[in-house]
């Protein structure tokens, strides 16, 4: 026994070096992988890294990291130690880049049997993005609607419907979700965090075999990845102007703490910016946001702390009346097309409730404030035995103010003359002026519009921990990950909503009106452009817990890799409703303005609690047919606990809708290509939604209410192919293209305020999801020059379920360019840059009016969300 334990300690080899880039500098986090086993380790801060194996005989030890070309080495183990210096120099084979969101393990997109897209840092910088549709909308099968400004971006997945806010793809930071729980208040994720130059990049997971890990999902993660220090130090500032009155400034540092021997090492990241674009309302966005980490490495492992803080302000911009036929920008009294209704002239509005004052923050628009701490832990037990904890705290006082044009009792554009006759045909005269007393014509357009200040608070509790063992067999490995995931989310659902009276122009003046009525009495109708001051509409506040349990085994062979999962999940959740009272309240005259009865809560409330489970599988297998061909399958069962706003408390002797999940099959079949010239992939796949539960907003009485509450049945089959052809060494044509035949098979619609229910729509198209979407761009970079000329098409797709109203396909263009000068001794550069957004469609619409969704394409008139005009930036990036 002695002789076989001698021979098998002489039969380790021992394999160590360092992994650096073309510059010399150490690349941290590196994998270092001897092909077609688990035998490997990734590279400290230094870039050193240190490996036993028991393989013997010539091996090809394989480096890897994002963003850099593999380097392979083929070794001869023999017991003898090995030393081994890689050299990895930036781009090459995008398939080669490492995937790090929705797996135990490292492993290349090429190796991953589901398909993966991401975004570099130094892309997003180069970007100057309005808002995180600008980052994502080049992602194969996403459609990213950004028409309503820099925040709450619209994200529909391939062949699932949506309200658009990242419902069955959650926005995660560092792999945990900024909101665990989507619906209480229906905020979208992206209101909480804004992207900054202190990430490595993002990433996005498609399809179901991504539902198993840590948050879960159900079509796919969207998942940002923060730097963190090394032993280089490093400084980024980056500085950007545009037109309408855009300045930001953003700056990363990062590096050692302490003295040369010290384990410790930081990252900080951030920006401040001011802003009266892209679309000038009078109400100027503004804010800050700080992000960082700290992270201990000790001999097994690390702890990182992660940090947020956020206090930004952005403005958000709706649908508005436009041509009913061409749906061309309508003009305003100025003789300029008008794009936004919101007015700097509500600023610091308020009125008289019975509950006391209400003060407005419409001049806020969309406001976030608060942040986040995130720990995580990674400790190895052993070289086969891994565990990994993340926890997180995040809190966030949050308004989504909406000026909604067109939405009040006269929701068209029409001279004041006849909206005066409109509203009292009887009428004996009338007297009007702007605010601040200068007059109106009678020939003048006006509208009247709706606000609605949607008061939307968060704090959120989440955690998640796993344990990963490697076991080795006889002809491959099995990677077995046993984790749990837990979470709690609260939030507040509070609206005020009131009408305005405002001119139909850009940034409009609001308008005071008295007129007399039939019977010669004078009536005040509007006052400080207010004319219906309806107070608060909504009341809740809602609870939910998830508990989720995961295993999943990732096997390695010859030529096969194997991915097989279970997850189970519980959600409990608890709804409570408060009752709204209406009572009349008098200006300080002691009058009483026309429609001047105000809602409030009475403070008593409705309870409920809603409970459900489910589970998913996730099955995934990958064959190499040689280096350079590969084909792969995955198929999924999974998913998604709706928004608990959607089953409000039921009144005893009522019915209404049982919470349950909804369920998501999805298959996906293709190849992966990638040699050093083309790298690629080709996917067929199917996505079956069942069990859905849809909620649609609309007026009655002229306030905004939940309206319609559908159960739908979702079918679609698609085609996707990506590409990535280097026509020389600097050049390179990338694009992708998603064809996608959907449908609906089932909806029945329950009118919550007729209480009826009806079917509808069956056969239809899916609202908001188009039959094709397409990139195409040219990129050029060889260090000193850069540049990049691209083009999204999001094809023609229909503006509601009852396909009454289709939209035009749009095609948004962007050009840039920069020049990168080496000013220092050390490697210091500055790079001067220029970006232009939507450089030929200034006339596109995102999408029709979600609120009113039975609108028809012959109408004189139809409410749309215009696309972003063009813009120019410039932007200037000094790396020290």
């Amino acid at each position: 026994m002695c002789v076989f334990a001698f021979q098998g300690l002489l039969a380790q080899s021992q394999i160590s070096g360092n992994v650096k880039d073309a510059n010399g500098n150490p690349i941290m986090g590196a994998n270092i992988t001897i092909e077609g086993s688990t035998a490997g380790t990734t590279s400290d801060f230094d870039g050193k890294f240190i490996f036993t194996t028991t393989l013997e005989g010539n091996q090809e030890v394989l480096f890897s990291y994002v963003g850099y070309v593999s380097f392979k080495k083929v070794v001869n183990l023999d017991g003898k130690p090995i030393i081994i210096n890689a050299v990895l120099n930036e781009g090459g084979n995008v398939l080669d880049e490492v995937m790090l969101t929705a797996s135990s393990t490292f492993r290349s997109q090429k190796q991953a049997a589901l398909s993966i897209s991401s975004v570099k840092q130094a892309a997003i910088t180069k970007l100057s993005a309005n808002s995180q549709a600008d980052i994502i909308r080049t992602v194969p099968g996403i459609t990213a609607e950004g028409g309503g400004g820099e925040t709450a971006t619209n994200v529909f997945v391939r062949g699932l419907p949506s309200g658009g806010q990242y419902v069955f793809n959650p926005l995660q930071y560092d792999g945990m979700p900024l909101m665990s729980t989507f619906g209480l208040n229906s905020s979208a994720h992206d209101v909480y965090a804004r992207p900054d130059i202190g990430m490595k990049g993002v990433e996005f997971v498609r399809g179901g075999s991504a539902i198993l890990y840590g948050a879960g999902s159900v079509a796919g993660i969207i998942n940002y990845t923060s730097k963190t220090g090394d032993t280089n130090e490093e400084n980024i500032i980056n500085v950007e102007w545009a037109d309408k009155g855009r300045l930001k400034t953003d700056f990363y540092t990062g590096g050692k703490l302490g003295g040369e021997d010290s384990n410790t090492f930081y990252a900080f990241t951030g920006f401040i910016r001011k802003d009266d674009g892209p679309i000038e309302t009078g109400l100027p966005t503004k804010g800050v946001q700080f992000r960082g980490n700290i992270k201990k490495k000790f001999d097994k492992g690390s702890f990182t702390l992660h940090g947020q803080y956020i206090n930004d302000k952005a403005q958000f911009f709706m649908p508005l009346p436009l041509e009913g036929g061409t749906r061309a920008r309508l003009k305003g009294n100025d003789g300029e097309d008008v794009y936004s209704l919101a007015t700097g002239e509500l600023a610091n509005t308020s009125f008289k409730t019975p509950g006391g004052l209400y003060e407005s923050p419409i001049e806020d628009g969309v406001y976030t404030n608060g942040g986040y701490v995130l720990g995580e832990f990674v400790y190895d037990f052993a070289e086969d035995l891994k565990f990994k904890s993340k926890v997180k705290f995040a809190e966030y006082k949050h308004n989504f103010a909406l000026y909604i044009g067109g939405n009040g009792a006269n929701p068209n554009p029409m001279t004041l003359d006849s909206y005066v006759n409109s509203i009292d045909p009887a009428n004996q005269g009338y007297s009007a002026e702007f605010q601040g007393g200068l007059p109106i014509s009678g020939n003048d357009l006006v509208i009247d519009n709706l606000h609605i200040d949607r008061l939307r608070p968060m704090t959120d509790y989440s955690g998640e921990a796993s344990l990963t063992k490697t076991i080795d067999v006889e002809n491959g490995t099995h990677n077995i990950t046993l984790g749990t995931f837990l979470a709690r989310t609260e939030a507040e659902d509070v609206n005020y909503q009131y009408r305005v009276l405002s001119e139909f122009n850009n940034n409009p003046r609001i308008i005071n009106l008295n007129y007399t009525d039939g019977s010669g009495d004078d009536v005040t109708y509007s006052q400080g452009g207010l004319y219906d001051r309806i107070g608060m509409t909504s009341n809740k506040y809602l609870s939910q817990n998830r508990t989720a349990l995961y295993i999943s085994d990732e096997m390695i062979f010859d030529k096969w890799r194997f991915d097989v999962g279970f997850r189970y999940e519980d959600t409990q959740g608890t709804f409570n409703n408060g009752s709204i009272a209406e009572e009349q309240v008098y200006d300080e005259a002691g009058l009483t303005p026309a429609l001047s009865n105000v809602k409030y809560g009475d403070g008593s409330f409705v309870r409920a609690n809603v409970s459900a489970s489910d589970w998913a599988v996730s099955l995934a297998a990958l064959h190499e047919l040689n280096d350079n061909l590969n084909i792969y399958a995955n198929f999924s069962k999974g998913y998604f606990f709706p928004q608990i706003r959607q089953f409000a408390p039921i009144i005893t002797g009522q019915t209404g809708a049982k919470y349950d999940s909804e369920k998501i099959v999805q298959f996906e079949t293709g190849i992966k290509y990638g040699n050093g010239k083309l790298s690629g992939s080709v996917a067929a796949y199917y996505v079956g939604l069942s069990d859905r539960i849809k909620l649609t907003q609309g007026f009655d009485n002229g306030i905004l209410v939940d309206k319609t509450r559908s159960e739908q049945n979702t079918r679609t089959i698609g085609l996707e192919a990506n590409w990535n052809y280097k026509l020389t060494d600097n050049l390179s044509l990338v694009g992708s293209a998603t064809y996608q035949d959907h449908e609906l098979t089932k909806n029945v619609d329950e009118d919550l305020i007729a209480n009826t229910k009806t079917t509808s729509n069956e056969g239809n198209e899916l609202a908001r999801q188009p039959n094709f979407l397409g990139n195409i761009g040219l990129n050029f970079d060889n260090k000193k020059y850069d540049a990049v000329f691209s083009m999204s098409h999001t094809g023609e797709k229909f503006a509601a379920d009852n396909n009454n109203v289709e939209l035009e396909a749009i095609t948004i263009a962007r050009l840039g360019a920069g020049y990168t000068f080496n000013i220092g001794e050390d490697e210091e550069n500055l790079r001067l840059g220029f970006s232009i957004f939507n450089l030929f469609d200034d006339e596109g619409v995102t999408e029709g009016d979600p609120r009113n969704v039975d609108q028809s394409g012959d109408a004189e008139f139809f409410f749309g969300r215009p696309i972003l005009p063009r813009r120019f930036f410039l932007t200037a990036t000094f790396n020290f």
